[in-house]
């Protein structure tokens, strides 16, 4: 047997048809290979990317660490003492002491329950937002999307935090837990879904060209049907990929206007509340500040190289 004739032998073993009315046998359709859904190819390409992998196992971390706090620390992070202030690591704490005595390890923990809360709440509100007012200024067009959009414009040209510190200034404090946290929330959703918003624009705008939209019209399906079963499924995933950016920009504005004293106060644990009690006394002893920034840091860059690897397995152009 010559060269040619073994490997064309060892290629075709696999496709010897088989029985009558099985797959692979003659006159019967092979489906041996699936043909993947835009959703299961992304799956299929970010389960092999180690930038989504990774993304992925730190913020699983920050949520279970936000979820349940006690299963990584079980200091209280409010019992403070003046008398360890500033005290280094020991075997009480890891990370020692704060200026107040607090135990460095135990707010940072707790403190990741705030800010994720913030960060999930503020990117359901600026979702939500961006889905309805994108998907109406993009299927019906003409005065109302004219209008919606310069309204989109106009919010997009003012910049996050210095609208939510004006708007914390003016609305003051709130009371309790719930009352600053939700104000935050609000303000940081209110001004945060233009972006989002004029990316489902775009894309109901392209989507509603297509066949299928038509057949549904002609089929007699009312416009609130087509946008919610026909346009939004496919107009999803590059609102998904924004909005994943969008939690971990939300988390840094938060601690940003805790760090300045105008966002979260005690009692609420915060990162950036406690970065900046602990940048005061910075030469004393970096510790207090390190810890919770890194934490910051890891929490944020999480969701931006999360956004991107999904951005990419969804953007066949970027594969």
């Amino acid at each position: 047997m010559s060269d040619f004739e073994t490997v064309a032998a060892t290629e075709n073993h696999a496709a010897t048809p088989g029985p009558a009315g099985e797959p692979g046998a003659p006159g019967q359709p092979d489906n041996t290979s699936k043909v993947r859904s835009l959703a299961g190819d992304a799956w299929h390409d970010l389960r092999r990317k180690p930038i989504f992998i990774i993304s992925s196992l730190i913020i699983l971390v920050m949520v279970v660490m936000a979820a349940f706090p006690t299963l990584f620390t079980s200091a209280d992070p409010r019992s403070c003492e003046l008398g360890r202030s500033m005290k280094g690591p020991s075997g009480d704490a890891i990370f020692g002491y704060n200026l107040q005595g607090c135990d460095v390890f135990a707010r940072t923990v707790h403190g990741a329950s705030t800010s994720i809360q913030v960060g999930l709440y503020s990117t359901i509100l600026a979702g939500v937002l961006a889905v309805v007012i994108g998907m109406l200024a993009g299927f019906y067009g003409g005065i109302l999307d004219a209008i919606l959009a310069r309204i989109i414009d106009i919010i997009l040209g003012i910049p996050l935090l210095l609208a939510a510190i004006v708007a914390l200034k003016g609305a003051g404090k709130g009371e309790g837990y719930w009352g600053p946290l939700l104000l935050i929330v609000f303000i940081l959703g209110i001004f945060g879904w233009t972006t989002a918003a004029r990316i489902v624009r775009s894309s109901v705008i392209s989507a509603k060209q297509q066949d299928y939209v038509h057949a549904a019209k002609m089929l007699g399906a009312s416009n609130s049907r087509i946008m919610v079963r026909h346009i939004l499924p496919n107009a999803m995933a590059p609102v998904i990929v924004v909005l994943t950016i969008a939690l971990g920009a939300f988390i840094t504005a938060e601690a940003t206007l805790s760090f300045l004293g105008v966002g979260l106060q005690d009692p609420i644990i915060s990162w950036g509340k406690d970065i900046s009690e602990a940048a005061k006394r910075v030469r004393d002893n970096a510790v207090p500040m390190l810890v919770p920034s890194t934490f910051l840091s890891l929490t944020v860059l999480s969701f931006i190289m999360l956004g991107d690897a999904v951005r990419e397995a969804f953007d066949p152009r970027l594969r």
